[in-house]
């Protein structure tokens, strides 16, 4: 795309390098020249004003950067995990979800398609997206038009429930380093793709199912590629008690024994540290270690509220100097809810409503995120950033009175009032629709991927149930039976 000029938008975001921090710029005029921004100033009158887009009844945000999602899979869980805990497994259903349900590849796809729409349609313009490997995969996230981190998990291991309440470990160490070097592999494939959108991530799975010599030589994947290394660390109460078990250590200081945490290390929730009050563990340390390491956390609320869990401190994170960035980890795919709920669950776990305040979610949305990536060029508007951007109607129902607009969006209208995105100086979505992707098409075959992935559960269940038997539906059917 070449040059796009909005003019007298009613608010926008906008960077101060002085203050290194957002700020709020009225009447404010947005000059973006093919991939980068060009400037964003306050408005004034031009003799060339036809020339310019109409930016009255719109806020300009940044995009916002999702650090953790699984967009091939958890749309396909719709309906099935939102009440689904075990209470033997500390109310996780993570363990029993894993082992029962095996979507094929086909399914894959289509929840890729559903998840990344679900993306960019609240305002989502970079995503680190965690998948097992599928065919189409590159294809997809190229398609979609977001700036994706493709990150293909791998484990030496998996779970294994051997009795309902223990999870046991079936050990694969060859298979989980070959899968490893097919990773790298297609890391540098999206490194290389044609698009310029696509970048890689090294991910070993979980903590906990891979051998410390896989995690080290991952690490050093990622470091000798200067691309970001992810991987779920302390996101499970088993998890905690399983490496403590095994290594005397918590999961992070264990990660720390490894010379796993730095800059551009990413874990996954670092939820259940030696603090939390589910586990009261002998130190308080790890909080401390991430940020004296400058390694960073995403946080996830939604998939842990669900289970009556939470990140007790979002204020102490911060505080300790953690680099906080938000992720999505289940269907809906949507940042801006994420926002919502971190702030207010930061509030309960810490009973200060200053423990997160709108701008703080928020500046984690956009600059949290762009820092564990290492990216000075996300996740604000100021000249040189790349053009990623996203406007908000400000007319929508929800969004009035706007007279702080990032609280009317968050706590509000959320995805509902995102009218345009954008990447790269490129439409991504454009009035509220997706446009590299068929969305209703995407939705058909999910439907019918669900139930082809239901229908294969008592084969993969350890106890031969039904996917209904597993998770009933909200209310019975009346008259009729539950078998699948």
């Amino acid at each position: 795309m070449g040059l796009r000029r909005y003019s007298n938008l009613d608010w926008a975001v906008a960077w101060d390098s002085t203050s290194d921090r957002q700020t709020y710029l009225r009447h404010a005029d947005l000059t973006v020249d093919a991939d980068r921004v060009v400037a964003l100033e306050p408005h004034r009158e031009r003799s060339d004003a036809a020339e310019w887009i109409d930016g009255r009844g719109l806020m300009a945000l940044p995009g916002l950067i999702d650090l953790h999602a699984h967009p091939s899979l958890e749309p396909l869980f719709r309906g099935i995990r939102e009440d689904h805990g075990v209470p033997e497994h500390y109310m996780s259903g993570l363990f029993e979800r894993s082992q029962a349900y095996w979507p094929d590849e086909d399914a894959m796809l289509c929840a890729a398609e559903a998840g990344l729409s679900e993306l960019l349609l609240s305002g989502v313009t970079t995503v680190l997206d965690i998948s097992f490997p599928f065919r189409g995969w590159l294809d997809v996230l190229a398609r979609s038009g977001i700036r994706a981190y493709a990150a293909p998990a791998y484990a030496s291991a998996s779970w294994n429930l051997t009795e309902p309440h223990a999870i046991g470990y079936r050990w694969h160490e060859d298979g989980g380093r070959a899968s490893f070097l097919a990773a790298l592999e297609l890391v540098d494939a999206a490194m290389q793709h044609p698009c310029g959108r696509l970048l890689g991530a090294v991910s070993p799975a979980q903590i906990d199912t891979c051998t410390e010599a896989l995690l080290r030589d991952s690490y050093a994947a990622a470091r000798e590629r200067a691309i970001p290394f992810t991987v779920h660390a302390s996101q499970s109460v088993n998890e905690f008690l399983e490496m403590t078990r095994r290594h005397g250590v918590t999961p992070i200081q264990f990660a720390a024994r490894l010379g796993l945490l730095g800059e551009r290390s990413i874990l996954g929730h670092a939820l259940f540290v030696d603090e939390h009050s589910w586990v009261r563990w002998h130190t308080r340390d790890d909080i401390h270690l991430l940020g004296e390491t400058g390694s960073a956390v995403a946080h996830c609320p939604s998939t842990f509220a669900r289970y009556g869990q939470g990140l007790e401190d979002l204020g102490r994170y911060r505080r300790a100097g953690v680099t906080v960035g938000f992720g999505t980890d289940v269907a809906p795919h949507n940042m801006i809810e994420e926002m919502r709920l971190a702030a207010i669950m930061a509030r309960v776990g810490a009973r200060d409503v200053r423990s997160a305040a709108t701008g703080d979610v928020f500046e984690a949305a956009t600059l949290g995120g762009a820092r564990a990536l290492g990216r000075g060029d996300l996740g604000r508007l100021a000249p040189g950033a790349k053009a990623d951007f996203v406007l908000v109607d400000l007319s929508h129902p929800f969004m009035r009175p706007a007279r702080d607009p990032l609280r009317s969006l968050v706590f509000g209208a959320a995805d509902r009032a995102v009218r345009d995105v954008f990447v790269d100086g490129r439409p991504v979505v454009r009035d509220g629709k997706v446009i590299g992707i068929d969305l209703p098409h995407a939705l058909d075959r999910l439907d019918e991927a669900q139930q082809r992935m239901e229908r294969s559960t008592p084969s993969h269940d350890p106890r031969g149930r039904s996917s209904l038997r597993i998770t009933p539906l909200s209310l019975p059917k009346a008259g009729a039976g539950d078998a699948l």
